[in-house]
């Protein structure tokens, strides 16, 4: 077994358990630095900070480093389309829905884990009380291939991982949001 491979293979599975691991740990062939940005009806506004999307043996692992978010759980979903502009809903201008719904190309029925549900369904994002998020999360069955181009987001409110008793996970409004 190479010495990248077990480094990776480590790092990712750190990464589940949250403890993170260096830039240096990660394959640099395929990264991705999103800049995230605060959202609303009138459109996106001020930076919140970033995050790198890597490839590694055990899935997309997802390095946050995060500002000016309410603190708790948040959702943390890749949404279908490359836009974080607002767009109207049931005659109601609403932020960052131009990003369209969770992406899910395999036509998963249920929102759910990052195992079980959409492929844009990631690990809930906790973000501490100062308002920053500095957390490495691991989606499984995602490759960054899979989800260029689109749009991440952060929601208002947390994931269930359920559609009950709130479709989505009950995360609400979005409130900050890259492309890909």
């Amino acid at each position: 077994m190479s010495s990248f491979f077990k480094v990776t293979t480590l790092c990712a599975l750190g990464a589940v358990l949250f403890t993170g691991c260096t830039s240096n740990d990660i394959s640099t062939e395929n990264v991705r630095t999103v800049s995230m940005h605060a959202v609303s009806a009138q459109g996106t506004g001020e930076s919140v900070g970033t995050v790198l999307l890597s490839d590694s043996p055990t899935g997309l692992v997802i390095r946050t480093h995060l500002k000016q978010l309410p603190a708790g759980e948040r959702g943390f979903h890749v949404h279908e389309n490359g836009s974080c502009a607002p767009a109207m809903k049931d005659g109601k201008m609403g932020a960052a829905l131009a990003a369209g719904s969770h992406y899910n190309p395999n036509q998963a029925p249920n929102h759910g884990t990052p195992s079980t549900g959409h492929l844009g369904d990631f690990p809930a994002l906790k973000v501490s009380t100062d308002g920053t998020a500095r957390v490495t999360l691991l989606a499984p069955r995602v490759k960054l291939a899979d989800i260029k181009g689109r749009a991440l987001m952060i929601h208002a409110g947390g994931d269930n991982y359920s559609d009950h008793p709130l479709p989505l996970g009950g995360g609400g409004e979005r409130i900050a949001c890259g492309v890909i």
